[in-house]
């Protein structure tokens, strides 16, 4: 429990923190509402209207989304793979191959959907 003492410290100070800036920001910031400050925040564009079903959202959305994580899991699997690949040895290089093509089959899925077409 001693190893990890400092790292609780650390924690509880980073917590601490941030609830004391949260709360000191209401107690003492300045409270000017209007009607613009409460509103949704739209990157300065009026919101359009929605349909009451919430809309359709494009099928490239999807695909955007699905290659982002597809990705992004390759790569927090690649570290550890790359740490230890003297220790695997030829079991771990194929490992990886096989894995490595299964990411890439999702890839030319995504590009043959039109997931990375930006028109």
């Amino acid at each position: 429990m001693n190893a990890y003492a400092p790292i609780l410290v650390l924690g509880a100070l980073g917590a601490g923190f941030a609830i004391f800036s949260v709360v000191m920001a209401t107690l003492i910031g300045p409270r000017r509402y209007n009607r613009a400050k409460l509103e949704a925040y739209e990157c300065g564009i009026e919101p359009t209207p929605q349909p009451s079903g919430g809309g359709r959202f494009p099928i490239k959305y999807y695909l955007t989304a699905m290659l982002f994580i597809v990705f992004d899991i390759e790569i927090v699997f690649l570290y550890p793979w790359a740490v230890t690949f003297d220790a695997l040895g030829l079991f771990g290089l194929v490992e990886m191959l096989l894995f490595a093509l299964t990411v890439f089959v999702a890839y030319a899925y995504v590009w043959r959907r039109g997931g990375l077409e930006w028109d």
